[in-house]
């Protein structure tokens, strides 16, 4: 991991990252953790650095060893009501919100703190600097992932098992082909230029 020193050094500290914000389609999920210092968890990093296998291990250990834990979300309705910069700051301070026990000292993945009362630290490229964050990112990135598979079965045809709902050539060409469902994000500008072609918006 890179270095990263902290003003906080206790052991009530939570991270909390999300993942989603690039995606045309599903929720954006959030995920905080308090570690467990008694504990110590091996190989955790930025979950986008990790295989999918590694990942899927990572995440059931992450769930039996953490002091706190807590998945939350915001969805595509709030996404396009507010923008997906307040939902994904809204999902994170909701996953907080939920932790059993309140975190003395929050480390935000990024450079925006949601409008809250913890004490915190913004921590650009946290989920490898910071290993509660990289806890989060985990969980946050397996519970999306396993959505979106999910959601293939749903809505067959537009590979969101594959891209998991982000603006590839497949996920463009399908849209135009099939149209819109309810799970895309109708603020997005491929899905909204889509809807206004076919005057729905």
């Amino acid at each position: 991991m890179e270095p990263f020193v902290s003003v906080y050094q206790g052991a009530l500290g939570a991270g909390v990252d999300e993942v989603g914000r690039g995606p045309l389609a599903g929720d954006v999920v959030a995920a905080a953790v308090i570690l467990d210092p008694e504990q110590p968890i091996a190989g955790l990093d930025d979950s986008k650095k990790l295989t999918e296998k590694k990942r899927d291990a990572l995440f059931d250990e992450i769930l039996e060893k953490a002091h706190s834990y807590c998945i939350s979300r915001a969805t595509v309705e709030e996404i396009d009501r507010i923008n997906i910069l307040q939902a994904s700051l809204l999902a994170m301070t909701r996953a907080v919100d939920g932790l059993d026990v309140t975190p003395e000292h929050v480390w935000v993945d990024g450079n925006k703190i949601p409008a809250w009362s913890y004490p915190s630290e913004s921590v650009v490229k946290g989920d490898s600097r910071v290993t509660a964050i990289s806890a989060a990112s985990i969980l946050a990135k397996v519970t999306r992932d396993r959505e979106l598979i999910a959601l293939d079965a749903e809505y067959p045809g537009y590979g969101l098992a594959g891209h998991k709902g982000y603006p590839t050539k497949e996920h463009l060409a399908a849209i135009d082909k099939l149209g819109v469902t309810p799970i895309h994000r109708k603020s997005f500008g491929p899905v909204h230029n889509k809807l206004s072609q076919m005057d729905l918006f």
